[in-house]
C-alpha cells in the first residue's frame, strides 16, 4: 500500500458546523484546508498521511481543522492597556485585572494547587508546565514558555482568548471588527475556553454547572462568560 493524502475543503460556519468538499490530489503530503468561519477565510495547513485509504463517494469524513495561533505575534500587556483602559469604552483591563484570569498564575500557590499538585507529582505548581500550559498565557498551551514577549506571572490574559494581538492591535485594525479578524484576532473569544476548560483539567467536575433544564454540565460557556464579560459599550454586537 502507498501513501495517499487529500485536498479538503472546509466550510465552517458560525455554528461551527463543518461541510466539507473532497478532492483527490496525489502525491502531496498535506492537506490544505480553507477555514471560512462567518467573516473570512484562512488558509491553515495540517499534515494528514492514510495508509491505502479508499474513500467512496457517500463516505463521510469529518476533520477538526484548529486554527494556528502564531506565538511570534504576541504582544506586552501594555499595548492592550493603551486603549482599554478608558471607562468611556468599557475599561475591559481594569475588569481582567478583577476577574479570574488575572489571578490564574497567584493561585497556583495556594494550599489547594499545592494539594492538587502532589497528586500529579507536581512539587511546585507555579513551575510546572503541566499547571501553566493553562494557567499562563506565555506557555501557550504547551509546557513551556513560547513567548517573552508575556510575563508568565501575567496569568491568563487577554491574547489567550482573543488571539496574538501584533497585527490587529493599531487603531486603525481596531476600530473595525473584520479587519480584526482577518488580522488574527480570535472572534467570538469564547471559541478560546474549552481549550483549557475541559476534562483534562485536574478541577474538573461534570456538575461544575447546571443548565436551564436542570442538567449538570462542567462547563457552559454562556454562564462563564457571564463571570468575565467585559464589552465596550460603543460597540453594538
Amino acid at each position: 500500500m502507498r501513501d495517499t493524502s487529500w485536498v479538503v475543503h472546509i466550510l465552517l460556519t458560525c455554528d461551527d458546523h463543518d461541510a466539507l468538499v473532497v478532492n483527490r490530489d496525489f502525491p502531496r503530503e498535506t492537506w490544505k484546508t480553507t477555514w471560512a468561519p462567518k467573516e473570512r477565510q484562512k488558509i491553515v495547513t495540517v499534515k494528514f498521511v492514510a495508509m491505502g485509504l479508499i474513500v467512496s463517494a457517500c463516505a463521510a469524513l469529518t476533520v477538526q481543522a484548529e486554527e494556528v495561533r502564531d506565538t511570534s505575534l504576541y504582544v506586552g500587556m501594555k499595548s492592550c492597556r493603551m486603549c482599554h483602559k478608558k471607562a468611556t469604552s468599557g475599561n475591559q483591563y481594569a475588569k481582567w485585572e478583577a476577574g479570574p484570569h488575572s489571578k490564574t498564575f497567584t493561585i497556583l500557590a495556594s494550599a489547594e494547587a499545592k494539594a492538587i499538585g502532589a497528586k500529579l507529582g507536581v512539587e511546585d505548581p507555579q513551575k510546572s508546565g503541566k499547571c501553566l500550559k493553562c494557567h499562563s498565557t506565555a506557555y501557550h498551551w504547551t509546557e513551556k514558555v513560547q513567548t517573552e514577549k508575556v510575563a508568565v506571572e501575567a496569568g491568563v490574559t487577554c491574547q489567550s482568548c482573543h488571539g496574538p494581538g501584533k497585527n490587529y492591535k493599531s487603531k486603525k485594525v481596531m476600530v473595525d471588527r473584520k479587519a480584526c479578524i482577518e488580522k488574527g484576532m480570535v472572534y467570538p473569544a469564547t471559541k478560546s475556553c474549552t481549550k483549557c476548560h475541559n476534562k483534562e483539567s485536574a478541577t474538573w467536575r461534570d456538575d461544575r454547572y447546571t443548565l436551564k433544564d436542570g442538567t449538570k454540565t462542567g462547563f457552559d460557556v454562556k454562564q462563564a462568560y457571564e463571570k468575565i464579560k467585559h464589552p465596550n459599550p460603543q460597540v453594538h454586537e
